[in-house]
């Protein structure tokens, strides 16, 4: 397994819109071990692979650590999956979305050190593909449904400041701008 780069705001590779994978091979699970690895080293609990330069729709997950510790009130027991260890996700497509709203304290490691409350649906339901090429379906609830929900909206080239004011949005943007300047002008 190799660690990646985790590609950072503003970079516009961040906006693109990832493409779908014909099959899960030998190097597409490559790539998701290599993202899981990079995704634990960052330490993060999803990575998008267009977060390491890879426009292609693949998302590594592992919210299993901090869902029952974060979750405020899980209430009664849900039919919402709560896995234990990392998921994988190979072309998902979110199939369903709860009325019932919730929200959390979003970060990203493309956007590091910033984070925000986003509201998003309470509950999702993904069909996707697994690491081993087969078909599956997922019920998510809690912090697993808010991370589903962020990492696809980076397959589609959108970040979770896109939910906040546009002033918010904008003073991000900015700062974030003025570091990569300061960044190429030390280096370079």
């Amino acid at each position: 397994m190799t660690i990646r780069e985790i590609i950072k705001l503003p970079d516009p590779v961040l906006r693109q819109t990832s493409t779908e994978i014909e099959t899960v091979d030998d190097d597409v699970r490559r790539l998701l071990d290599d993202m899981l690895a990079t995704m634990y080293d960052a330490p993060g609990i999803g990575l998008a692979a267009v977060q390491i330069g890879i426009p292609k729709r693949i998302i590594t997950i592992d919210a299993s650590s901090r869902s029952a510790e974060e979750d405020e009130d899980p209430g009664p027991e849900s039919e919402a999956a709560r896995p234990d260890g990392p998921l994988f996700l190979v072309n998902p497509v979110i199939v369903s979305l709860s009325d019932e709203r919730s929200t959390y304290e979003e970060g990203c490691l493309s956007i590091p050190e910033y984070f925000a409350e986003v509201e998003r649906p309470a509950e999702v339901q993904v069909e996707y593909v697994d690491y081993h090429g087969k078909k599956q379906e997922l019920k998510a609830d809690g912090l697993l449904a808010t991370c589903i929900q962020h990492e696809v909206d980076h397959l589609n080239g959108v970040l979770f400041i896109d939910y906040l004011s546009k002033l918010k949005r904008d003073l991000v943007v900015r700062k974030f701008t003025k570091a990569e300047k300061e960044r190429r002008r030390k280096s370079g």
